[in-house]
C-alpha cells in the first residue's frame, strides 16, 4: 500500500492543468492537512490577444483558485507560454529543481508526456531530469496526471498512450474540482466540448469503474521510493 505524502507539489504547465490533472486528489490532500505545493511554469503575457484586462482575469482567477484549495505556496515561473520549447533545457531544469530544493516535497505530479500541447512535454522532461535521485534525495514518489483536451488528443503514431496505473477515489471532492475548475471562465464550454462538466463527470465515472470507485482520477506512476 502507497503511503500517504507529507508534502506535495503539483507542476502545472499553464493554470487549470492542476485541477484538470489531480483537483480531487488535491482537495483531498488538503482535507487531511497533507501541504500542497502549485507550480506554474509558464505566464500568459506573451499569449496573443491577452491585453490588460485579460490579464488582470486571469490573475484573479488563479488567486481565487489558490485560496479554493489553499495551497502551502504558489510558485510562479513566469516563462513564454507555447513557447517553452524555445528555452534551454538547462534553464527550464535549473528553475524546477530551484523550486524542490525550496519545497522538499515527497510526492510530484507532472503532466502526460505526449499530450497535444508542446509545453507539456517540455515540462515533463525538464521536471524527470529535477527529480532524479542525486538533484532531489527527498522524493519518493513521481507521478503523471492526464489533461483533458491535451491527453486525448496526443496523436503521435508512436505514442502507447496514457495507460494509468494508480487511482484516487475522489468521490467526495468531484464536485468541488468542478466548482474550482469553473473558475477558468474562458476554459470551460458546453458538451461536447471537452473542458466542460459533463465531460469531467464523464472521466471521473471512467476510471471510477477501472477501479471499482463512483469517481476517480487516474495517474501513471513513474517513480515509487520504500523508505
Amino acid at each position: 500500500m502507497i503511503s500517504e505524502p507529507v508534502r506535495v507539489l503539483v507542476v502545472a504547465p499553464h493554470p487549470d492543468d492542476e485541477t484538470l490533472g489531480c483537483g480531487g486528489s488535491i482537495l483531498k490532500f488538503r482535507s487531511r492537512g497533507i501541504k500542497v505545493h502549485w507550480l506554474i511554469v509558464t505566464s500568459a503575457e506573451s499569449l496573443d490577444g491577452f491585453d490588460e484586462q485579460k490579464l488582470a482575469a486571469r490573475d484573479l482567477e488563479i488567486e481565487a483558485v489558490s485560496k479554493d484549495y489553499t495551497f502551502e505556496h504558489v510558485h510562479q515561473l513566469g516563462f513564454p507560454s507555447a513557447r517553452l520549447d524555445t528555452l534551454g533545457k538547462s534553464v527550464l531544469v535549473d528553475s524546477f529543481a530551484n523550486v524542490l530544493r525550496d519545497v522538499q516535497p515527497d510526492r510530484v505530479y507532472i503532466p502526460y508526456r505526449n499530450d497535444a500541447h508542446s509545453d507539456h512535454a517540455e515540462v515533463f522532461d525538464a521536471a524527470v531530469s529535477a527529480c532524479k535521485s542525486f538533484r532531489a534525495n527527498f522524493l519518493s514518489s513521481l507521478y503523471v496526471y492526464e489533461t483533458l483536451s491535451e491527453t486525448e488528443f496526443g496523436l503521435r503514431t508512436d505514442d502507447p498512450g496514457f495507460r494509468p496505473n494508480l487511482f484516487e477515489d475522489i468521490e467526495g471532492y468531484l464536485e468541488r474540482k468542478i466548482e474550482v475548475m469553473s473558475r477558468y471562465a474562458s476554459e470551460m464550454g458546453e458538451f461536447p466540448f471537452p473542458r466542460s462538466r459533463k465531460v469531467i463527470e464523464a472521466l471521473a465515472t471512467l476510471r471510477g469503474a477501472q477501479s471499482g470507485f463512483m469517481a476517480a482520477e487516474a495517474f501513471m506512476i513513474l517513480k515509487e521510493v520504500r523508505r
